[in-house]
């Protein structure tokens, strides 16, 4: 019954996130209307679609060796080559599918059932994921406290409130038992041990803060693509703040395929940083746009994976 109920509180978390994201986009369009962004679509040639999958196959690359370094630090063998593959199936199921998390999901699952230990498939998904989100933040933060953004002036209170906080987690971690064998020691003594031996091993690290960096910058290249292909002018040192914020958007959860909050804050960034809200909707819809033919190797894994079959051997009989 339990377990149950929680399926049905998830069912109708997604649905609700599912229906913020269309409800946001559907406001968006409803301000700015749909001639910028047709426009933009319009201007999509074959040297835009080139660039979106050359650097879609550098960022996925990145992700996957990210993701081999970290499943090899908590103990489970993942191959490049099938992280490769994994990754690609995940960024177009993440880039079709309501919530743009479901790719990352199906490929926990999927290698911790392959490795037989779903436990340490999934947590090695989470944690390359955590990786990736803190590099992306701490990008962010450099820039944006270097270059003129929109968010500069509030970026020191912004700094001191999350190191308070963190300072709070970390006291609060110490203070809670982490012996015993109640579920919350448990927990904390395997995030330990994960962030000791999956992150920060000195054999995985240096890596990690590799991949991660060389994935920031496919992120930040293919936006650069987008706003470009829909003619903003802006000098890249205005607009990488700017596509820095989107990105940021991308990792909150109410988004149908990636599509949502990005494309709020592009517009609200484009327009306080003098642009217009129009020409950062267009360049985020673009963005999502060439995510989406970037990551179309990912259909064809997908498809190979559905239709392999067993071979059957044919039953012997005597005579």
């Amino acid at each position: 019954m339990a377990g149950g109920e929680r399926s049905r509180t998830s069912s109708r978390g997604a649905w609700l996130r599912t229906v913020g994201g269309l409800a946001l986009l559907g406001l968006l369009v409803w301000q700015v209307g749909s001639g910028p962004v047709l426009a933009g679509l319009r201007l999509i040639d074959a040297p835009v679609l080139a660039a979106a999958l050359g650097l879609g196959a550098l960022t996925t690359l990145c992700c996957a060796w990210r993701w081999s370094l970290v499943a090899g630090g908590l103990g489970v063998r993942l191959p490049l080559g099938t992280a490769v593959a994994h990754c690609y199936r995940a960024v177009f199921l993440n880039a079709t599918l309501p919530g743009g998390v479901l790719g990352d999901v199906h490929r926990a699952v999927r290698h911790g059932r392959d490795v037989g230990d779903l436990g340490r498939g999934v947590r090695a998904v989470v944690w390359e994921r955590v990786a990736g989100q803190v590099v992306l933040v701490a990008v962010a933060v450099l820039v944006l406290g270097t270059l003129p953004s929109p968010v500069r002036r509030f970026l020191p209170a912004a700094l001191v409130v999350s190191a308070l906080v963190l300072l709070g987690l970390v006291l609060l971690a110490r203070l809670l038992p982490r012996s015993g064998p109640s579920r919350w020691a448990r927990a904390v003594r395997a995030s330990v041990a994960d962030v000791r031996g999956g992150l920060l091993a000195g054999r995985t690290w240096p890596g990690v803060l590799v991949a991660s960096v060389l994935a920031v910058a496919g992120h930040l290249a293919t936006f650069l693509v987008a706003a470009r292909t829909v003619g903003a002018e802006a000098p890249l040192s205005r607009l990488v703040p700017l596509i820095l914020l989107a990105l940021l958007a991308m990792g909150l959860p109410l988004n149908v395929a990636g599509f949502g909050p990005r494309e709020g804050v592009a517009a609200w960034a484009f327009a306080a940083a003098g642009l217009s809200a129009a020409e950062g909707v267009a360049t985020a819809m673009v963005y999502g746009a060439l995510v989406l033919v970037s990551s179309l190797p990912g259909a064809a894994v997908l498809l190979a994976w559905r239709f392999r079959r067993p071979v059957l051997r044919e039953p012997v009989t005597d005579g």
